[in-house]
């Protein structure tokens, strides 16, 4: 009997969500566990006046294998997965087209020097101390949406207190 009217009152609970309106996630939302996929650290480093292209950085961990396949921000044209890897000596930067790996329960982190998003064509300077909306998409999971901090990198903040 118990189970019978738990199953009534959860009919009724979802009957009473607004039927006109279709359901659908909300773009920015606070990572949880039950998320497919959580995003944390995310942050971008300043551009110069003139610059068309500027570097951000995110830890994403998937709950299910998928893969980073892009994103979209309103500040560029373009966001773009890049790789950077060393062939003969020579760091080369590319565009991985066919998306990140982001294997199950595992944090992967697109740091300087390694993986990490190129915004393409700004439509003005990122700078230090403002916030930058960038959702990223998925192979499986649905969308979401990051505040990413526009910051010099800890590790570098020593060296650019001068300019």
């Amino acid at each position: 009997m118990k189970t019978k009217l738990a199953l009534a009152a959860a009919a009724l609970s979802l009957a009473a969500c607004n039927p006109s309106e279709p359901a659908k996630a909300p773009a920015a939302q606070t990572p949880t566990a039950t998320d497919a996929v959580t995003a944390t650290d995310a942050w971008c480093r300043p551009s110069p006046n003139g610059a068309k292209a500027g570097g951000c950085y995110v830890t994403l961990t998937a709950a299910t294998d998928d893969r980073l396949t892009g994103g979209s921000t309103p500040r560029a044209a373009s966001l773009q997965v890049h790789e950077m890897k060393t062939e003969n000596g020579m760091m080369k930067m590319a565009e991985l087209t066919a998306g990140l790996p982001l294997p199950a329960g595992q944090a992967v982190a697109l740091a300087p020097g390694g993986n990490h998003l190129m915004l393409i064509g700004l439509t003005a300077p990122l700078v230090a101390g403002e916030t930058v909306p960038l959702t990223f998409q998925f192979a499986s999971a649905p969308a979401i949406t990051v505040q990413a901090q526009v910051r010099q990198p800890a590790m570098e903040g020593m060296d650019h207190a001068a300019h």
